[in-house]
């Protein structure tokens, strides 16, 4: 502690050296891990001071960030975390338990009372864990045991933001989870497990996380604004000094260049330090280029549905049965026809009442009646309070164009069915050709087997990645749609302020859903690997990725229904069981990162920011960002039709593995690999090839090119995707 004391002195007498009227009310956090620096409260004038000073890099304005079971586990194969582990280790209560591993999630705190936080039979804390449970009023340090270990907040940055926009904070400051997303987080990534789980009935079975022996430390950092930088970069730098493993971040802002991006810079740290950072892509697609969180030394994770399913359906008084899905659990409607309306702008004058918003329901028009509302603008779950206070009975939600077919299951307020847009779309015709048109609403429970599955949720953010067009994003895709995890006691499970239902589970969806899944199976690399970098347990995430769905055709996108690409779904969908033995991994070392950071056309101070050291030089530098042995491939043809590559696999298998090379291309682009097979003497040696891509004249779509290079044997598949764009894309 006495360090971080010293540091604090240092960064206040620095602070005012340059502004002499400077408190420590002005100091909000100095970092002293993953950051060389500190959060101050500044005017722009005394701002500019601290720019124009030798001994500042940089200066940069607080950002603000946001957020983004029971099912996962048998449809990830993971329900034994023994059969993980090598034979020689299988004996080793130790190492059954993975218990050696921690993972931080950076969040809206924790709600610990719930019972996946249960640390029967789990061994003592690890020796070497620094970190705390803090006591306040609405938390008590024996909140925490042997599972959940630490559990901190942060919200200086938070404060002293409320407090210039005159902001009311009514708002708990203490690790306790009044929202729900933390907790859901937590216990998706390691939570114990819990047998007869629900939401309601929905999704029962046991739930329990990825990493079920793993420890919990809670960071909370969001709050009712969202999560301001100073807050996340401070949680990070204490994380990694607690002794985190694994780093689990679902939130992030726009993307931006790396010196700009938080989030980015406090992961480059935490990479050197051993530690896996894993960050929600967004949830801004199917737009492209829509990612958030790209940086190479981060897992950059998109949302594949599961083969679980919650239909409802709606019966139209022509006859025409349609389904949807619902999670509503109350009482239905019974089975008599109910007439159904639609606000629709052309025949009411009100706005926004073809979206339900919030006032825009005539009541005489909606009381006793089911109500179509369009999705768009407020939350589903509201649209259904809206028709609820109007006096209406219930509601079909339909999708639009932007939303397609996907459709994301909701807890609603009043019996209610969310439907595709091409449903939609009948049923608005329905509406407009039928003088008394009614609908009876009935709900079909959960249903498993789905097919086909998983498919790309339309929400997950795509790629190109704009930032470096030369490293494809996202990495992979994990399970994101309703999803079944932990939820706080303070809040319901639409997260409305006027649903006063309580439930100790809850149905999610998002890239905040998937994130904290990868973070949990990379727990249990870790625990398999003890040695393994962040970079290495990253590949073999991606290089053993499937591409192909449960009816064995490629997978598809939600967005339109036709089939994904790896900027939808990078390297593919996970498979745990054969990540745990990838037989090759593409490693990657600090000093890899900076020569990569180098090749950015950053200044020097950028480029020291990043990378947070000041004695950093860029002696060695890569030619194209793209040269960074990465697990994938993304070939940006410019001026020149021509890309080479050379990358480094290192041998994680047996002695002796020989392997052959298999290429994917697509038409008008030549690839050749030198040399075309691999033969490793030993366990960790290391060899190269050289892979040249050429384009051939005029090439060039849209949307991109797509291809893979494959490293096989009779055990193994080291996959790697490529994404082919020409300049004009980008």
């Amino acid at each position: 502690m006495n360090h971080d004391h010293q540091e604090q002195d240092d960064h206040l007498s620095h602070l005012q050296s340059l502004v002499s009227s400077a408190t420590h009310a002005d100091l909000l956090y100095s970092y002293t891990t993953v950051y060389n620096g500190y959060a101050a409260s500044l005017s722009p004038h005394h701002a500019q001071f601290l720019l124009d000073s030798p001994s500042v890099l940089a200066v940069y304005q607080d950002t603000l960030y946001h957020l983004h079971t029971t099912r996962t586990p048998h449809f990830l194969g993971i329900l034994q975390d023994e059969t993980y582990f090598p034979k020689d280790q299988q004996q080793s209560p130790k190492v059954v338990a993975g218990s050696d591993v921690i993972i931080g999630v950076l969040d809206t705190g924790v709600w610990p009372e719930l019972k996946s936080f249960d640390d029967s039979g789990m061994p003592p804390v690890p020796a070497r864990w620094r970190g705390e449970c803090e006591q306040h009023k609405h938390f008590d340090k024996v909140s925490c045991n042997n599972k959940l270990i630490g559990a901190r907040k942060f919200y200086n940055g938070f404060r002293m933001a409320a407090t210039k926009i005159g902001e009311f904070i009514n708002e708990n400051p203490s690790p306790r989870d009044d929202e729900g997303h933390g907790t859901h987080t937590s216990t998706t990534a390691a939570g114990g497990q819990v047998a007869n789980a629900s939401l309601f009935g929905y999704a029962s079975g046991t739930a329990r996380g990825m990493a079920v022996h793993a420890r919990v430390a809670s960071y909370k950092v969001c709050w009712k604004l969202g999560c301001f930088g100073s807050d996340i970069l401070a949680a990070m730098d204490k994380a990694v000094q607690d002794g985190v493993d694994v780093l689990s971040m679902s939130l992030g802002g726009g993307s931006g260049p790396y010196y700009r991006d938080t989030v980015a810079v406090g992961a480059f740290k935490a990479m050197e330090k051993g530690v896996f950072v894993s960050c929600s892509a967004g949830n801004s697609g199917p737009v492209k280029s829509s990612l958030a969180n790209v940086a190479p030394w981060i897992m950059t994770v998109g949302a594949g549905t599961l083969d679980r399913n919650f239909p409802a359906y709606a019966l139209l008084g022509n006859g025409k049965k349609v389904t949807g899905v619902s999670l509503y659990s109350g009482k239905g409607l019974g089975d008599k026809p109910v007439e159904l309306v639609y606000h629709s702008s052309k025949r009411y004058n009100s706005s926004g009442s073809n979206l339900c918003l919030p006032g825009s329901l005539n009541p005489e028009l909606a009381r006793g009646k089911v109500v179509l509302c369009d999705r768009g603008v407020n939350p589903r779950v509201e649209k259904g309070f809206v028709v609820k206070e109007a006096g209406g009975v219930g509601m079909i939600l339909a999708n639009n164009a932007a939303s397609g077919e996907e459709l994301v299951a909701d807890s609603h307020l009043l019996p209610a069915v969310a439907v595709g847009s091409k449903v939609g779309d009948e049923i608005r015709e329905y509406l407009k050709t039928e003088p008394k048109p009614t609908t009876i609403l009935s709900f079909g429970g959960t249903v498993l087997g789905v097919k086909p599955s998983p498919v790309v949720a339309a929400f997950s953010s795509r790629g190109p990645n704009t930032v470096t067009p030369e490293i494809l994003k996202p990495d992979v895709i994990g399970p994101g749609v309703n999803i079944l995890a932990g939820w706080s006691g303070a809040s319901g499970p639409s997260g409305l302020k006027v649903d006063t239902r309580k439930t100790q589970y809850n149905i999610m969806s998002g890239t905040s859903m998937s994130c904290p899944h990868i973070s949990g199976l990379a727990a249990l690399l870790k625990a398999a690997h003890p040695k393994w970098s962040p970079s290495a347990i990253k590949s073999a995430l991606m290089t053993t990725a499937y591409t192909m769905d449960n009816t064995n055709s490629s997978l598809r996108d939600a967005a339109g229904g036709h089939l994904s690409t790896p900027f939808a779904h990078g390297a593919g969908h996970v498979d745990p069981h054969k990540a745990i033995s990838p037989g090759l991994v593409y490693d990657i070392s600090t000093t890899e990162y900076i020569a990569f950071v180098c090749s950015l056309d950053y200044t020097m101070k950028q480029v020291q920011a990043i990378v947070n050291r000041a004695d950093v030089n860029c002696t060695r530098k890569f030619r194209d960002p793209g040269q960074l042995n990465y697990p994938s491939f993304s070939i940006v043809f410019g001026k020149t039709r021509v890309v080479r590559y050379t990358r480094r696999l290192t041998n994680v298998g047996s002695a002796g593995d020989v392997y052959d090379v298999a290429v994917e291309a697509p038409e008008g682009v030549e690839v050749d690999v030198k040399p075309k097979r691999l033969v490793f003497k030993k366990v960790g040696d290391r060899l190269r090839y050289t892979v040249t891509f050429v384009s051939k004249k005029g090439m060039g779509t849209d949307d991109g090119a797509f291809g893979s290079v494959s490293w096989k044997n009779a055990e193994n598949q080291v996959r790697s995707p490529v994404a082919f764009s020409w300049e004009q894309n980008v």
